[in-house]
């Protein structure tokens, strides 16, 4: 066995680096797109694996007096650089692993944090293959072990394109629902009345808090309240049409479209109080033209807009 002043390679440092820099808040594609380009090399990736494998074990060495002097050795070298606290124990770790084994098994968990503001898209790229693409003001949590790929929505909505790996299953969880599946792609949005599943490809099986679930198919839609599990037929297009940037309307009430084109918008459009029994709105808007749906509105709907507070639109009747 190595003795604690054991030397770490250029791959260790690299390592727990690379690992302070994925354990941040927020960490954007480019990043995660050079940590696997990184990690393509075979000594790179056994070095990660020493440090995440140590990290996730620190908590059970503690007061360990071989791993107190291999921390302090590891912490001594260093003191003419400066480094962020995450990464300095990252070091320390890999300094411990070299004093306390010759080797670790693969062990990777990822637990990052994607988010898109008030108009923004996202598209994200995972480590297994997947891509999870996030629509406006959306938030999702990324967790990757050896047994189960998590992703937790904790708002908004996302698009899943799912890599097929049977050993591994894929969970998304959002509110009250799971959504489970190996290789497919889906839709989910959370919004105050639950949560609902577009599923566009494959199979998915999706279960409300108490366990009841329902498997669905291609061209399905299911919804989750408190109530449980729904499903029937979807227009997949009008429900994934932001993916490709648009909103998609087929008779949805001017109240409902006003509502899903502020979901893109900073400066919201308002519908007045009195602006009732209108027909409803059919037509494709891109996400975020604010404009162009504001004009055909008045067009058709034969509403009058002008300047409201904090830059607000306001649709009143004509006579109004």
């Amino acid at each position: 066995m190595a003795g604690p002043k054991a030397r770490m390679s250029a791959a260790d440092i690299e390592a727990a680096e690379w690992h302070g820099r994925l354990g941040a808040r927020n960490v954007d594609t480019r990043t995660i797109e050079d940590f696997f380009a990184w990690r393509q090399s075979p000594a790179n990736a056994a070095a990660y694996a020493r440090v995440e494998t140590v990290w996730s074990g620190t908590a059970r060495l503690a007061g360990d007096p071989q791993v107190t002097e291999a921390l302090n050795a590891a912490f001594s070298r260093r003191t003419q650089r400066r480094r962020p606290p995450r990464l300095l124990l990252g070091l320390a770790a890999v300094g411990a692993a070299a004093a306390l084994a010759g080797g670790f098994s693969f062990w990777l968990q990822s637990r990052t944090v994607f988010s898109t503001g008030v108009g923004e898209e996202r598209l994200v790229r995972l480590a297994d293959g997947s891509s999870v693409r996030l629509d406006t003001a959306s938030r999702v949590r990324v967790r990757f072990d050896g047994d189960r790929r998590f992703i937790e929505l904790q708002e908004g909505q996302a698009f899943f394109t799912v890599a097929h790996d049977a050993s591994r299953p894929f969970v998304v969880a959002a509110g009250d629902a799971r959504v489970t599946a190996l290789g497919t792609v889906f839709d989910v949005r959370r919004d105050g009345a639950g949560v609902k599943v577009i599923l566009v490809s494959g199979a998915v099986e999706v279960a409300d808090s108490a366990g009841a679930a329902k498997r669905m198919t291609a061209g399905q839609q299911a919804k989750v309240t408190k109530a449980g599990v729904t499903t029937r037929a979807a227009d997949v297009d009008v429900e994934t049409g932001w993916v490709d940037g648009r909103i998609v309307f087929r008779d949805a009430p001017l109240r409902a479209a006003v509502a899903e084109v502020n979901r893109y918008l900073p400066e919201k459009i308002v519908l007045d109080e009195r602006v009732t029994g209108r027909a409803s709105v059919n037509g494709v808007f891109r996400t975020g033209d604010r404009d162009a749906f504001v004009s055909t509105a008045t067009e058709v709907f034969d509403l009058k807009a002008s300047a409201g507070p904090g830059g607000t639109i306001v649709l009143t009747g004509r006579n109004e």
